[in-house]
């Protein structure tokens, strides 16, 4: 054999070399950085800032409008994206869209004066702010709060700011809106100037979105004066852009089909499990605790253990949902993608601040089902800006109608409660809307929020399973062709079904991929996370409760008096515990009766339970009406015994009649006059001994 002579062993070399890196190129080196990797906190798309400082960030992204959010349940977020496009499309503001806690907030007094910075605000609960307002609300409301330029809060060092104000709340809690009022009133009182008025929008009036439209308009009338801006006829202009990848398969490795993030993607997820990275949970357990012809009501046990989330009885649990597969056939179909549903797309950014909603790639499938609220209110500003797209004049008319009209619109989708599919296959007649750019459904559709239910378990008895207990809702709605059916509970109810044996369940109509992306949940696992309340049983366990919950309204108390029984059981001494718990019929759907029986063998005389069947006689008895009846204990364990008193439910009428119902109880007990009643009960519910938690 001849001896390689120096030159061939170079050729060699460099043979061997390159197949060595063609081999190993995107495993070893050139690897594609995954956006979703690098922290929890980008699951769904959401990256964190790369600088905390928002004036840097501005600078360096050439903008003079941000757009801050305080949102628990999505709306407060999509309300700031959208004021951002109708800033930057209307008026020519460089406009970006910025969670409150991505930034910090100590250098606000050197926030320029030319640029301007908007606060859409929600109030969660009892007058706190969001999750991810909290560090942002803290700072503002210190008591030692200082500015970059050591300016004390009584020489106004924020006399430069100028900032907008929206907030969304829901008038059947004590602190109405109380995030925006706080911190308007905050604002001002450090020198800062607010333009235009603080808007109020009124989730539980149920006009939260006309609110935020008739605030709209007198508001950009308000910056345009203040900072010199001239209306331009508006122009959608794409934050996002969609590329269709054909070479790939959507069952490539790197394609997200529903997975959050990278880590879901690889089959190793880990924690901290939170609201940007779920647990896959098993169900242990799941009955149904009735099933009459329009209602059923589920009872469900998901097992935490080795997750390392706690929980806390009174806490809520937050179940992450998919769309069922027949509005998610439904939306691709309204928009012509069905033919391509398994198409894979990449999603790229247009603008530095802009945050992708999702992962990519992925499928239009996966985007639908997983990421999108297609079930959704319907908004008029977002018809509006579809009406470029309709398929002909007929249908362009139709829905700029239904974006105009108030009225119209109430009578034609929101008194149906129509989704944005039903609502464009009646404005088109069933024509499919295939120009509308993906993008723009992107940009436009509220993605999909975890439900949060009220823990029905308590953490002393079974720390590592969290109990559910949830009514399934189909509701029929006069003049609609649909029900109404809920996309979560009714996904629970499929989730149950498959437990139980079915292998195809198809709850009211609808089937659900409960198996989850690449088959990942096997249809017993369930995505959630826990989110803490301050929904509390008191620290003292001998202190009396009174509980007020109705329906599934008992939830939490289910888990309050769970607890109670152990301690008396352990030999603790617990206080008066009553219950006041309503439902239709005795025999039709009184939950967990058999359950507060045995309590009541283990509490004794400490527990009593008090009902109001609002259908088994000839008048319609509730709860506030048997609250009435024991006004005299009622008032007694307020006045002497310190009691808590608790309502979960509908916050909108029962919770509204109960909050009468005690003053009146209070003022006649106690021989004073309704308005000084009303300043008990406030007072009461501003020291936390009046808790509650309604929907």
């Amino acid at each position: 054999m001849a001896q390689l002579d120096t030159l061939d062993m170079l050729v060699l070399a460099i043979v061997v070399l390159g197949s060595i890196a063609y081999l190993t190129k995107g495993r070893y080196w050139a690897v594609a950085k995954d956006p979703y990797a690098g922290s929890y906190a980008n699951a769904n798309g959401v990256k964190p800032a790369k600088t905390r400082n928002i004036i840097q960030k501005m600078d360096e992204t050439g903008k003079n409008c941000v757009i801050f959010y305080g949102s628990q349940t999505g709306t407060a977020e999509d309300y700031a994206s959208r004021l951002a496009k109708e800033g930057s499309s209307r008026f020519g503001l460089k406009t970006m869209v910025a969670d409150l806690e991505d930034y910090d907030y100590e250098n606000l007094d050197t926030f320029p004066e030319d640029k301007v910075a908007f606060f859409v605000l929600a109030t969660y609960g009892e007058g706190e702010p969001t999750d991810n307002a909290v560090d942002f609300y803290t700072f503002l409301q210190g008591d030692d709060i200082s500015f970059s330029q050591d300016a004390g809060p009584d020489d106004k060092p924020l006399s430069q700011l100028k900032f907008v104000a929206f907030g969304l709340g829901n008038n059947t809690y004590e602190h109405y809106n109380a995030m925006v009022r706080r911190v308007d009133e905050k604002f001002q009182k450090l020198g800062a100037t607010r333009i235009g008025e603080a808007g109020e929008g009124d989730d539980g009036a149920g006009t939260m979105e006309e609110d935020f439209l008739s605030w709209k308009e007198p508001m950009w009338a308000d910056l345009a004066k203040t900072m010199g801006l001239e209306e331009r006829e508006a122009v959608y202009e794409p934050v996002f852009e969609v590329t269709e990848r054909e070479d790939l398969s959507p069952e490539a490795d790197e394609v997200y089909l529903g997975e959050p993030n990278k880590n879901h993607l690889e089959g190793t997820s880990k924690g901290p499990y939170n609201a940007h990275n779920p647990f896959i949970a098993p169900i242990s357990d799941s009955r149904e605790l009735f099933t009459v012809k329009d209602r059923n009501c589920l009872h469900m046990e998901i097992d935490i253990s080795g997750s390392n989330l706690t929980y806390e009885t009174g806490d809520h649990i937050a179940v992450w949902p998919t769309n069922a597969g027949k509005n998610v056939d439904r939306f691709l179909a309204t928009f012509g993608l069905l033919s391509k549903c398994h198409t894979v797309i990449d999603v790229k950014a247009l603008e530095a601040t802009a945050k992708i909603p999702f992962p990519t790639p992925t499928t239009y499938d996966a985007v639908v089902r997983y990421h999108m609220e297609i079930c959704g209110p319907v908004s008029r500003q977002f018809l509006s800006t579809l009406a470029l797209y309709a398929p002909d004049e007929e249908s362009k008319a139709e829905i700029t109608r239904l974006g105009n009209d108030k009225d119209y619109f109430q009578e034609k989708v929101a008194s149906r409660y129509l989704n944005i599919s039903q609502t464009l296959d009646l404005a088109g007649k069933s024509q499919p809307w295939t120009t509308v750019p993906f993008s723009l459904l992107i940009e436009g559709i509220h993605k999909i929020q975890p439900r949060y239910y009220s823990i029905s378990s308590s953490s002393l008895v079974q720390k590592d399973k969290v109990a559910i207990t949830a009514v399934v809702e189909s509701l029929r709605v006069p003049g609609a062709a649909d029900a109404l059916k809920g996309v979560t509970t009714n996904y629970l109810l499929a989730l149950k079904q498959k437990q139980h044996g079915d292998p195809d369940p198809d709850p009211h109509g609808l089937t659900y991929a409960i198996t989850g992306p690449r088959n990942k949940y096997d249809g017993i696992h369930v995505p959630v996370h826990v989110r803490h309340s301050n929904f509390k049983l008191p620290s003292d366990p001998a202190r009396p409760i009174i509980m007020v919950g109705p329906g599934t309204g008992v939830a939490p108390f289910r888990g309050f008096i769970q607890e109670r029984a152990a301690q008396i059981k352990e030999g603790t001494t617990v206080g008066k515990t009553i219950l006041f718990y309503g439902c239709r019929r005795r025999s039709e759907d009184f939950l967990y009766q058999h359950e507060f029986e045995e309590f009541a063998k283990t509490l004794g005389p400490s527990f009593s339970l008090v009902t109001a069947f609002s259908r088994e006689g000839p008048q319609k008895v509730y709860v506030q009406h048997r609250l009435r009846e024991q006004a005299v204990e009622i008032n007694d364990l307020l006045q002497n015994h310190k009691a808590y008193f608790y309502v979960c439910g509908d916050a909108a009428n029962m919770a509204r009649e109960v909050n009468t119902t005690l003053a009146q109880i209070i003022a006649e007990q106690r021989g004073l006059d309704e308005a000084k009643a009303e300043e008990i009960v406030k007072g009461m519910r501003n020291a936390g001994q009046y808790q509650l938690y309604g929907w």
